[in-house]
């Protein structure tokens, strides 16, 4: 099973001094992860501490500048090659396509190319890349998106990287929207967060997009005595996703209630186990 831990998971450990992205891959490796999905602020040398907890509450206002230092990067590269571990998808805040402001648009989108760069240097299959927007998502500013995505996948495919958006904020997190969005983009794929939709409109993300998904982010917050999300049965993600055909990568993004990031992502990566795992099982005796 291919899954990874998106870094985001310890966002407040990493803030407070207690991670970097060195012990990230490190951590990634006893947890028994098979790829490195890694959050930009982690591999930023600029948004450290209360600057990386401030780009992760506010996307929408995000500017996470790529690191200018090749040492550095050639660093986390050797440190992900001693663990055995290649770099799956590299997600980027800070560069969304769409801005209303058209001077913030552009600085998005060379902020865009130079995460892609170092995507490739690091030898990563996919970036995440959001949409921006609003949920009002009228037609010239689908053909504004639009326009923006061809731009950094044709960008990404000439570095051998694809491109990903996410049902995350602004335009994205309303089904319809992402539905429209990659209908609209050859090339988009699409990492299906279980948990970041509108408010109420969970059930309709899973039903129309789970079929789209290229990559996952199974979202926790608190469990249960069974080691399951407490806030939500996330059993039918699971089994949409069979159906599908998804066999991962399998993406962990939790975000305990409690503050314990090291052991949410352990009991996130053992519900995807069981579940997944369920979800394949139940799929070949069909």
């Amino acid at each position: 099973m291919r899954i990874g831990i998106c870094s985001y998971s310890f966002h407040r450990t990493a803030a407070a001094g207690a991670m970097d992205i060195f012990s990230f891959i490190t951590t990634c490796k006893e947890m028994g992860c098979t790829v490195l999905d890694p959050w930009n602020a982690h591999l930023s040398l600029k948004a450290t501490g209360a600057d990386a907890l401030a780009h992760g509450a506010n996307p929408d206002r995000s500017h996470i500048e790529p690191p200018a230092d090749q040492a550095f990067l050639a660093r986390v590269l050797a440190a992900a090659k001693s663990a055995g571990l290649p770099f799956g998808t590299l997600a980027v805040d800070g560069a969304h396509v769409y801005c209303a402001d058209k001077a913030e648009q552009a600085a998005n989108r060379t902020r865009a190319h130079r995460w892609i760069e170092i995507a490739a240097f690091l030898g990563a299959e996919s970036v995440r890349i959001d949409s921006g927007g609003t949920a009002e998502m009228s037609d010239a500013v689908l053909a504004e998106i639009a326009a923006g995505y061809r731009d950094v996948i044709a960008f990404a495919r000439a570095r051998g990287v694809s491109v990903l958006m996410e049902n995350h904020w602004g335009a994205s997190n309303v089904p319809e929207n992402v539905v429209r969005i990659l209908d609209a983009v050859e090339g988009l794929g699409l990492l299906f967060d279980t948990h970041n939709w509108a408010e109420g409109r969970q059930a309709d993300g899973w039903r129309l997009c789970g079929a789209r998904a290229a990559a996952t982010h199974i979202k926790t917050f608190a469990f249960d005595a069974q080691g399951d999300e407490a806030g939500v049965d996330l059993r039918p993600a699971f089994a949409l996703l069979k159906t599908a055909g998804f066999r991962g990568p399998w993406g962990v993004e939790s975000v305990p209630t409690d503050g314990n990031e090291l052991e949410a992502a352990r009991t996130t990566i053992a519900l995807i186990r069981r579940h997944a795992g369920a979800a394949q099982a139940a799929g070949a005796k069909s």
